[in-house]
């Protein structure tokens, strides 16, 4: 079966519901890691950031192994889920502790959520994994499929300076004194795209290998950009090799 009609007779493939998975778990345990401020050398930044770029990679190799459309439902999947933990959590912070149970204020310090940070999250979340999907994926047309390390590295550029400013922005401004939000930036920024660049011959190795386990390769010739757009099954965007 060809590449083509593998995706036209249902979108069977063998990893996708696997890295799925392993992304929304990652987006998850960011955020609830990013409770405690940490520091690694000269770098503070909150613990969620050590986890955190493990997002940018598995978009990126869902952008390069499946195409846009694909990962455009997955970054969906992720912001859904998100939104259903920053729910719950705030659910049941504001509910009544039991008697006897002496953590609700340690439960309210870690999990308890401030609508502005969830907002902040939510929105730096969005931006930037769109942004370094778009960048990726018209980045591999112009380049016809060479030079990978351009574009994860180059799309993660983007993406984490969108995600960084929009979480910060939202979550901090006004909060924070301008130059301490500078500096948490620029700290978040350096680690996120250190961490890619560091991560890169891993990309390529499992890019490799997923290309030719599911006898995929997408080309977003033609593909609509449009986030808010769905479709079911095959749509003219998707264009094989």
């Amino acid at each position: 079966m060809t590449a083509v009609s593998a995706v036209r007779a249902g979108e069977r493939f063998r990893q996708l519901d696997l890295i799925t998975a392993s992304f929304v778990a990652v987006l998850l345990i960011s955020n609830v890691a990013s409770t405690k401020i940490v520091q690694m050398g000269p770098f503070q930044f909150d613990g969620g950031t050590v986890l955190f770029p493990l997002s940018y990679i598995f978009g990126d190799v869902l952008t390069e192994v499946y195409g846009f459309r694909r990962s455009r439902r997955v970054i969906w999947i992720g912001f859904g889920w998100i939104a259903v933990a920053a729910l719950v959590f705030g659910l049941i912070d504001a509910l009544p502790a039991a008697p006897g149970y002496e953590f609700a204020p340690a439960f309210h310090a870690i999990l308890g959520q401030t609508p502005r940070i969830v907002a902040g999250s939510l929105a730096g979340y969005w931006a930037g994994e769109f942004s370094n999907s778009f960048v990726l994926a018209r980045m591999k047309v112009l380049t016809n499929g060479r030079w990978l390390w351009t574009r994860t590295i180059g799309s993660t550029l983007v993406g984490e300076a969108v995600d960084t400013f929009f979480f910060l922005g939202v979550a901090f401004l006004g909060v924070l004194p301008f130059a301490l939000l500078r500096a948490v930036f620029v700290s978040n920024y350096i680690f996120k795209v250190g961490v890619e660049v560091l991560f890169t011959p891993l990309t390529y190795l499992v890019v490799t290998r997923l290309k030719r386990e599911e006898g995929i390769d997408v080309y977003d010739r033609t593909t609509d950009f449009n986030p808010f757009r769905f479709r079911a099954g095959g749509e003219p965007g998707d264009s094989f090799r």
